[in-house]
């Protein structure tokens, strides 16, 4: 009997490790990040920043599964596919592309939005409505051409002689330049719209038509290509000494004359809020379609001076930051 009682008790003191061990394990989420040009990587490390803050250790809570198209869209449906088979448990799209091949590729596993920038998110049927999803998808909603009208705003706030205006044109489907050129109109100016080509040659084509036309000022509007290809964008704009408006504040950084929108500090810390509640049982289609509150405007005197301007007190007050 006391044999039988040491071997219980002995029995019992080996499998309360193990016990505890398998209490105290943790699952280690899956999440798919997905983008169309492979230009994020600002994006993706303040998105794995912000998952950290909120108490997620990769390789231990957390591990991130990446796929990008390099800027090669027809890839993405390929690419989407991939993640649903490798036991993700939801995927982060970046930008309309993505976003709808995810979407396409799976209608259970949760999609996070980072984040649908084109018009037609609800006559898409990405979503039944913001506030209300529905389905397996939500996120950030990037007011886009709103954002754009913005730009030109501030563009011919800076430039007010300015009378016309490039725009690139992505010839991408989702994109609209309506509420740009109700502005323009408004404002007596004139748009000179200027499909891109693919390729670098491309951006010099465009430069060159741009420069013909005598084109005056440039909007560059919200487009993951562009965010990419900032640097040569912000190279030819100098070279051609043309004033440019750009979406993000590292646009100017490198170099642009000035730019205005949302940070992706606070972008990408509401997309891993989302996931956080994802993760923990909320519902995607129960989560609202979220908008951007936080906009920075951001100017380079440097580049001011370099192309001969004077950009006016006003707007240099209304700045959150003067590069000089």
């Amino acid at each position: 009997m006391e044999r039988r009682a040491f071997l219980a008790g002995a029995a019992a003191l080996l499998a309360a490790p193990l016990a505890a061990e398998a209490q105290t394990a943790e699952k280690i989420y899956r999440i798919g990040w997905l983008t169309p040009t492979g230009s994020e990587e600002e994006h993706f490390g303040a998105f794995r920043g912000a998952m950290r803050a909120l108490g997620y250790v990769e390789g231990q809570t957390v591990a991130f599964v990446s796929r990008t198209a390099e800027d090669e869209l027809g890839r993405l449906p390929k690419l989407a596919t991939e993640l649903v088979h490798s036991k993700i448990d939801a995927i982060v799209a970046v930008s309309p592309p993505a976003i709808l091949a995810a979407r396409e590729a799976t209608k259970t596993i949760p999609i996070v939005m980072a984040f649908w920038g084109a018009t037609g998110l609800v006559e898409s049927g990405i979503v039944a409505n913001l506030a209300r999803p529905g389905g397996n998808v939500t996120g950030i909603y990037m007011l886009a051409a709103e954002l754009d009208a913005k730009r030109l705003e501030l563009l011919l706030q800076a430039v007010p002689k300015a009378r016309k205006i490039g725009v690139l044109d992505p010839q991408a489907p989702g994109f609209t330049l309506t509420e740009v050129q109700r502005v323009a109109q408004s404002r007596g100016v004139q748009l000179r719209i200027t499909p891109l080509d693919k390729g670098r040659e491309g951006y010099q084509r465009a430069f060159d038509s741009m420069a013909k036309a005598n084109v005056e000022a440039l909007l560059v509007i919200s487009f993951p290509r562009f965010f990419k290809d900032a640097r040569q964008i912000i190279e030819l704009a100098a070279r051609r000494r043309i004033p440019t408006v750009y979406e993000w504040p590292s646009m100017v950084k490198d170099g642009g004359l000035m730019s205005y929108g949302p940070t992706f500090a606070e972008l990408d810390g509401r997309v891993a809020a989302f996931l956080d509640k994802i993760l923990k049982g909320a519902k995607p289609g129960d989560l609202p379609v979220e908008q951007p509150t936080k906009f920075e405007l951001v100017i380079n005197l440097k580049t001011a001076k370099a192309l001969g301007l004077t950009i006016p007190r006003s707007l240099l007050l209304r700045a959150d930051q003067v590069i000089e």
